[in-house]
């Protein structure tokens, strides 16, 4: 595929734009999946289908040139890609977050800039969390002033998309205290990309190390993070919206497998039947796992419906952003364990030849199993109980 230059740039113009570009990119994400999984090989060429597609820019607001398509359409489009490829399908997510954050914190002739280089074609990935540190909020990468320069030193691991990006947003230490994010050129010296992510699932997403020795960067492209809390707002919801959207995908996928896999399989001598398809308790399982995706799907689309409503709103309210944190909550339950339940159960109602390297069926499980450890669902859980028992508000942070 050529270089991307804003000439051979697709402009995404309406949600069904969306859709169909979506359907583009999973049909060719698709054709080398279990390769690339099998390999570990980066996924260059569909990403960037992605970004020639115009999907990088899908939620940018209409009066930046975007479509701003709606939360439920962009739901639609990762499962669309989670279900041809869950490591393509997380790969721009990050991008997505990122973009709603820029357009809370952000001067308009920042928002103007940022989402110019997406509309052309640009990508951008993360570099917050950090490892050994006590938590993910903990940052140890600092943002320095000298001589009315700015550097930046510190060391990123968990940088999806890391290897495919123009832009990096960096998390760091400002001298005063307070966290900033940082836009950095992924050319600028002192900057190293390293793909070294090992997890066994989510194998191809460039989720590796990003090392930054005293890197110079522009201070136009500082944007401080304390705005995000100033007001309330759902970027929680939103990021964890995307988070959903990919596990449903992740269970789509697994579940067609399981359609395909329970055809060939033969049937237990004991249940006395012509075909594995006919086995009472594989029927009942094969019901089981279609009422949990189908649970999980309208939880998710429920939830997205009313971030659709809080987008009409000029503000929202502490109740409204934690009525999306819940909605968001619910499904994310649901679509962990469909994720996970469906995958499994894949193995084990294909029988023994389902385990064939040949098929790949593992991928599924080892992909929802990663990327499920992002958000635990033991805290969606706790913060719903403690929500309807006791009126306790969400936190507000990108991970509720």
């Amino acid at each position: 595929m050529s270089r991307l230059t804003a000439e051979n740039i697709h402009i995404i113009e309406s949600d069904q734009d969306a859709v169909t570009a979506a359907y583009h990119v999973a049909d060719f994400a698709l054709e080398g999946r279990n390769q690339r999984d099998q390999h570990r090989q980066l996924p260059f060429a569909e990403i960037e289908l992605f970004s020639a597609k115009g999907l990088g820019g899908m939620r940018i607001p209409k009066k930046f040139g975007g479509a701003f398509i709606s939360n439920k359409t962009l739901a639609h489009v990762f499962r669309i890609l989670n279900k041809a490829d869950s490591s393509v399908g997380q790969i721009p997510q990050n991008q997505i977050a990122l973009l709603n954050m820029i357009n809370i914190m952000g001067t308009h002739e920042q928002k103007t800039f940022i989402f110019n280089e997406i509309l052309n074609g640009k990508r951008l990935a993360n570099g917050g969390p950090e490892r050994n540190t006590k938590d993910t909020k903990t940052l140890s990468t600092t943002l320095k002033v000298e001589n009315g320069r700015y550097f930046i030193d510190g060391e990123k691991f968990y940088s999806t998309g890391s290897s495919f990006a123009h832009w990096l947003a960096i998390k760091a230490v400002h001298p005063e205290g307070h966290v900033v994010l940082a836009v950095i050129d992924s050319q600028t010296q002192g900057i190293e990309i390293i793909d070294n992510w090992d997890g066994f699932g989510q194998r191809t997403t460039s989720s590796g190390t990003v090392k930054l020795n005293h890197v110079e960067i522009d201070p136009f492209l500082i944007f401080d993070e304390r705005i995000l809390t100033a007001q309330p707002s759902y970027r929680g919801a939103y990021s964890q919206l995307l988070q959903v959207a990919i596990d449903v995908g992740i269970a789509e996928a697994a579940f067609a497998d399981t359609l395909t896999a329970v055809q060939k399989a033969r049937p237990i001598a004991d249940a006395q039947v012509e075909k594995a398809s006919e086995e009472p308790y594989t029927l009942q399982e094969v019901g089981k796992s279609a009422v949990l995706l189908d649970a999980a799907i309208l939880l998710l689309d429920e939830a997205a419906e009313y971030l659709d409503e809080l987008d009409q709103l000029d503000t929202v309210t502490e109740q409204q952003a934690a009525q999306a944190s819940i909605l968001v909550a619910e499904a994310k339950v649901y679509a962990n364990d469909a994720a996970l339940h469906i995958s499994e159960k894949l193995l084990e109602l294909g029988g023994s030849r389902s385990s064939l390297s040949v098929h790949n069926f593992d991928q599924h499980w080892r992909n929802a199993r990663v990327h499920t450890l992002h958000d635990p669902i033991r805290w969606k859980l706790h913060a719903l109980g403690d929500y309807y028992l006791n009126n306790t508000l969400p936190a507000r942070h990108a991970w509720i």
